[in-house]
């Protein structure tokens, strides 16, 4: 008998967390567009429930010697996925402290699992963080797709109970990018350390 293999599971970060955020909505139709397509097991993981404080742990995140429950939970959250999109606005040509936070708490947690970027906000549609956070993604040792989904002038796609109404860009956008996301994420796992 064919040994039964488990589905890779893809971890979609909300990045925001301020009331009213568009954040939310973008994230919940992504999830639904990527558990559509059957490659995943697929998660919500939004740091607004995750709610870490800004670093407190007294040692080098590469150390993996945590002392608080919230930090070995997130570490648990995060272990556990093999592959990420991080579904993040801009602010102020960046990306937000919330998320830069979330991933400084940990580090061999991140190592060659591939990340995915869903950015939205007015003109640039959030393309400026997705910049910055490819080199911070790129220094924890994961690997950033070229694929992304860049939605600009999001709230004029928001109906009136403020979900996503996706245009036909944004759904092959992600559509492509799950695609890529299962091609690297079964061969990464490869040089992960085993257990």
């Amino acid at each position: 008998m064919g040994e039964i293999v488990a589905k890779p599971v893809l971890q979609i970060v909300i990045a925001s967390t301020r009331p009213g955020r568009v954040g939310l909505p973008v994230a919940e139709w992504f999830y639904e567009r990527a558990a559509a397509q059957d490659l995943f097991e697929v998660e919500l993981v939004d740091l607004a429930e995750v709610n870490l404080p800004f670093m407190n742990e007294p040692n080098h995140p590469r150390l993996r010697q945590y002392v608080h429950q919230h930090t070995k939970e997130w570490s648990a959250t995060i272990e556990r996925g093999d592959a990420f999109v991080f579904v993040t606005p801009e602010y102020n040509y960046g990306f937000n402290a919330v998320l830069k936070n979330a991933l400084d708490y940990l580090h061999h947690e991140w190592h060659y699992k591939p990340a995915g970027f869903v950015s939205y906000g007015g003109v640039s549609a959030g393309t400026r963080a997705v910049q910055m956070l490819k080199q911070v993604v790129t220094t924890l040792k994961m690997v950033p797709l070229f694929e992304a989904v860049s939605i600009p002038f999001v709230a004029q796609l928001l109906d009136e109970e403020g979900r996503l109404q996706p245009n036909e860009v944004m759904n092959s956008a992600a559509d492509a990018m799950v695609a890529e996301l299962a091609r690297l994420a079964p061969a990464l796992r490869h040089l992960r350390p085993a257990g």
